[in-house]
């Protein structure tokens, strides 16, 4: 009897043990709760890119302490990419291998998440990682260690035991049709298995409120269009900026096309370019959004209002409806129609599109800008991801410029 109960004691430690944490000291409810955070997000992101929805979740276990290290609070980078050459988004400093190493910040975990998988699908480094079946998580861990994602020897072990520990698996069988989500392994040991999708955990980050503009700008100079340009928030002073980039006053108001009257301290967020914007766009479009106008159009593009006005036969004071197609590089076939409410001035036989209110058709076109994701368009237009794809018959996530896809309207 005395047996027994010291068995049961013994095993019912063990259970406790194994239950309170992982290899990496972490609890184990805590990485629990992080998997079903965003488990939904890995599989999107593999669904989108390739990559093994098991690895994305391994690496953000690992990387954040499973969403608990002084990184990713302060920083939302779940993945440990730092910041490297080309970076112009936010940035944190933080001591890693060596002492206050420049990190990638983001507003959102979405976007570490979103980053993470193009960091791997656009680097020549890891391109070996896509010729590989996406089951294997253990050729995909070794690759990523071979490949130098982290300094720890250890690395692609790691990311296996955790793998392996947790059912990881499980989502990249998900992502490939090949096991229900009712099935997967969480859904045994999750009292509350709510599920929770892409749409929702988006929706939920987009609560957040923020003063700063819909993109987020870099701090200092930076290029826009292969022009400098910076970014000033309200009440910033115009005259400051001259000073501050040795620009002449008169000309810094002449290349941001304000006038001689225009007040010294901005009355709103914007870009001011600190020389000559070009006559030509990045872009070969922009399509019009909400509240947008002419101007704001031929700010965010680095292209000249003067420019821009002529490309699409408008004049002065004419305002384009929202989700109109603005051509950017050359001159479009016809005039954009105009916001409700705007008189349209024909020139001679220039043909002119129909307003949104003109015509019945229940959708609208959207061209692909450079480097526009699937996920950027569906926040755009407020629809979900999957039914873009259904719409439009797309049998993966990629996209390219100048593609044009149906929106139907809601």
């Amino acid at each position: 009897m005395k047996l027994k109960k010291s068995i049961c004691i013994i095993t019912l430690l063990f259970t406790v043990t194994a239950f309170a944490q992982n290899s990496d000291n972490v609890p184990r409810p805590v990485v629990i709760d992080y998997i079903d955070t965003y488990k939904a997000v890995a599989i999107s992101e593999m669904k989108r890119t390739g990559v093994p929805a098991s690895i994305t979740l391994a690496q953000g276990i690992h990387e954040t302490e499973a969403g608990t290290s002084e990184l990713v609070r302060k920083s939302n980078n779940h993945f440990g990419i730092k910041c490297k050459d080309y970076w112009t988004g936010d940035k944190v400093y933080h001591d890693d291998d060596a002492k206050g190493e420049c990190f990638r910040s983001y507003t959102r975990a979405f976007d570490s998440y979103m980053d993470h998988s193009d960091f791997l699908k656009n680097s020549s480094r890891y391109a070996s990682l896509f010729q590989l079946d996406p089951t294997d998580y253990e050729a995909w861990a070794n690759g990523l260690r071979k490949a130098g994602y982290a300094t720890n020897p250890k690395y692609a072990s790691i990311l296996i035991k955790i793998i392996n520990n947790y059912h990881l698996q499980d989502y990249t069988l998900i992502a490939l049709g090949k096991l229900k989500p009712e099935d997967e392994w969480l859904a045994s040991v999750k009292i509350d298995n709510s599920p929770l999708n892409v749409d929702f955990l988006i929706a939920a980050e987009a609560n957040v409120k923020s003063e700063e503009p819909a993109i987020a700008y870099p701090d200092g100079e930076f290029r826009i269009n292969e022009t400098r340009v910076v970014y000033a928030k309200s009440g910033t002073s115009l005259l400051s900026i001259a000073d501050k980039y040795n620009v002449g006053f008169k000309k810094l108001k002449d290349f941001n096309e304000l006038s001689k009257n225009e007040e010294d301290n901005l009355a709103n967020g914007q870009l001011i370019y600190l020389q000559r914007k070009r006559k030509i766009g990045a872009n070969d479009f922009h399509i019009v959004n909400e509240g947008e106008s002419v101007y704001d159009i031929a700010q965010a593009e680095g292209i000249r209002l003067e420019t821009l006005l002529e490309y699409n036969h408008l004049a002065n004071g004419m305002q384009p409806a929202v989700g109109q197609r603005l051509y950017m590089k050359s001159t479009a076939p016809g005039r954009p129609a105009l916001l409700a409410g705007k008189k349209l001035t024909t020139t001679g036989n220039l043909p002119v599109s129909p307003t949104p209110e003109e015509t019945s058709d229940p959708y609208r076109m959207h061209v692909v800008q450079t480097k526009e994701t699937l996920y950027a368009i569906s926040k755009k237009y407020n629809v979900p991801v999957e039914k873009l794809k259904a719409w439009n018959k797309l049998v993966s996530y990629e996209l390219k410029t100048g593609q044009e896809l149906i929106i139907y309207k809601n």
